[in-house]
């Protein structure tokens, strides 16, 4: 596959056309004091894997509307004290899966929370557990158009409050530090955690993996690569509301949430990637307000990007911040 977007020497200087809504942070403000007037109720039960390093909690919170969302905590087996925290998040079509699969945080000492997504589960991995429960206006098949009438009414919204609240559900527990909190995630996982990080003030660090959910007025016209083309097939239907929709999108996009950014970043970008161009990914990062902030760039990579090596980076990176 030939590289397809801008040369890294223009990837390292590019900036968003995104247009910033001038309701932005009243928007998210409004949208997270509504979901903190449900109780967190986090839930930490026991599970048995049959894994003698790790031990096991099957986790329930209230997110968005009060919504009970499921998740793992996974704890190193000999943990007696708080560990720093790391909060991940999944993958487009991804659910939380089984407890095995996840091994890799608590391996390294740390607190592991693994929020499930919303609806999603079904397309790959071990599947998830926590249903979507608000209906919504026509829609192309997938999650990116769900709601996409407007920004109250887009399912993102549900999704970013949930994942605020995992960062909270985890630093409920007695063994998670709360001063020592990241969040990670790859593809639509980094961009919850882009989100994330540009809502939650005083996190440690944040490591998003080929972000998705970023730039949107470039990814929608650039890629014709699923989830992005989600959007282009609904407005080939809907023909006339590109402009209602960018409207919808740009509450959503991690370039604003990057602009907000507090924490040391660690992204990681793949210049063959067709799912999450480069250049979108270069947007959040050249945008991020943190001056810690750093990019691994693999340069014959599709959408998999740094796979085990980005992990290896990851690892020895937090291992300094937290």
């Amino acid at each position: 596959m030939a590289l397809f977007d801008l040369p890294l020497d223009e990837l390292r200087g590019y900036r968003s056309a995104s247009t910033e809504p001038g309701d932005f942070d009243a928007f998210w403000a409004k949208t997270l004091q509504e979901a903190r007037e449900h109780d967190l109720d986090a839930h930490f039960e026991p599970v048995e894997t049959h894994l003698k390093t790790v031990k096991v909690h099957d986790v329930t919170f209230a997110g968005f509307g009060g919504h009970p969302v499921k998740g793992w905590l996974i704890l190193p087996a000999w943990a007696d004290t708080p560990r720093p925290t790391v909060v991940e998040f999944i993958g487009y079509g991804g659910g939380r899966g089984l407890p095995h699969t996840h091994l890799l945080w608590a391996s390294a000492g740390f607190a592991h929370f693994v929020m499930d997504t919303r609806g999603q589960g079904s397309a790959w991995g071990g599947g998830g557990d926590t249903p979507d429960p608000v209906g919504g206006a026509p829609a192309y098949p997938g999650f990116m158009t769900r709601g996409v009438d407007a920004p109250e009414n887009y399912y993102y919204r549900r999704v970013f409050t949930d994942a605020v609240r995992a960062v909270e559900a985890a630093r409920s527990h007695p063994l998670a530090d709360a001063a020592r909190t990241a969040v990670v995630g790859s593809s639509q996982g980094g961009g919850i955690s882009i989100a994330v990080g540009g809502l939650v003030p005083d996190l440690a660090a944040v490591a998003p993996d080929v972000p998705f959910l970023c730039d949107f007025p470039r990814a929608t016209t650039l890629t014709d690569r699923d989830p992005y083309r989600e959007i282009g097939n609904y407005l080939k239907t809907h023909r006339g509301r590109s402009e209602q929709v960018q409207r919808t999108l740009a509450y959503f996009d991690g370039v604003h949430f990057a602009a907000r950014g507090r924490a040391p970043a660690l992204f990681s970008a793949a210049l063959e990637d067709q799912t999450c161009p480069p250049s979108t990914v270069f947007a959040a990062f050249n945008a991020w307000a943190h001056d810690d902030r750093r990019i691994e760039v693999y340069e014959f990579n599709d959408h998999e990007g740094g796979g085990p090596f980005q992990e290896a980076a990851k690892l020895e990176w937090l291992a300094a911040r937290l």
